[in-house]
């Protein structure tokens, strides 16, 4: 999941995905505003099939957070 979510965010901030790591910050590390973020998120949604709780999210910093919150999504299925 690591390598799809890399082209994920690669399509947003200018970053190279060999850079990107499961400790990588979405803000501090990677470059993302807010509407970056919220609109990768859409685009998690679509790709995985999940629902993702705005409010939950908020506390996802890094890439490793998001991967771990969507599996555990997936897994509510």
């Amino acid at each position: 999941m690591l390598e799809e979510l890399k082209e994920l965010i690669c399509n947003y901030v200018e970053v190279e995905p060999e850079k990107i790591t499961l400790k990588s910050k979405f803000v501090d590390d990677l470059g993302f505003n807010s509407f970056d973020f919220i609109t990768l998120l859409g685009e998690v949604e679509e790709k995985y099939g999940v629902n993702v709780n705005e409010e939950e999210v908020l506390g996802l910093t890094t890439v490793g957070d998001a991967i771990e919150y969507i599996e555990k999504l997936r897994g509510k299925k």
